[in-house]
């Protein structure tokens, strides 16, 4: 069975959004995640009727965050891109006939569930805030990659040279 990597790519320009761009047109996204503009389309779509992102038209538009990233769980995007399959397994035969299959079913069905339940509970508990203060964080002990990919500039990084209590801005 393929992964579905829709909410980590998803997770990504949600990120990519706040953090620099505020605004992004498909196809912009779509190179960003190396995909086409149309599924790029077809996901924020739902995030858009979910009222997670919104989008314009025309010159300047694209799409754009439509709620605070404190205010968005990894449960909302989950839930917006229809809920994928979490997991790959699953039972070999849905109606068994045989006793054994049936108990195999019964141990794996509750596993998943299980399961299921205690990964909706942690994506409602992780927002979009969490995972950029995570970003950050690393940008942080990153400072030279930081700086490669225009996330620090070099009058920012000389700030951070200033001995303590000197700093201004």
């Amino acid at each position: 069975m393929r992964q579905d990597h829709r909410l980590s790519r998803v997770l990504h320009v949600l990120i990519h959004l706040d953090r620099h761009r505020r605004h992004a047109t498909s196809d912009e996204i779509a190179m960003m995640l190396r995909t086409n503009p149309v599924v790029v389309r077809r996901t924020l779509g739902g995030l858009k009727k979910s009222g997670l992102v919104s989008s314009e038209k025309g010159h300047g538009g694209g799409w754009q965050l439509a709620r605070d990233l404190s205010d968005i769980t990894l449960r909302d995007i989950y839930t917006a891109l229809g809920e994928p399959p979490l997991f790959a397994i699953g039972n070999a035969d849905e109606q068994p006939v045989c006793l054994v299959e049936q108990a195999v079913n019964s141990a794996i069905d509750d596993t998943l569930d299980l399961a299921r339940t205690l990964m909706m509970d942690r994506f409602a508990a992780i927002t979009l805030a969490d995972i950029a203060a995570d970003f950050d964080h690393r940008l942080h002990d990153y400072p030279e990659e930081a700086r490669r990919f225009g996330h620090i500039r070099d009058e920012d990084a000389a700030k951070d040279d200033l001995p303590e209590g000197s700093k201004t801005g």
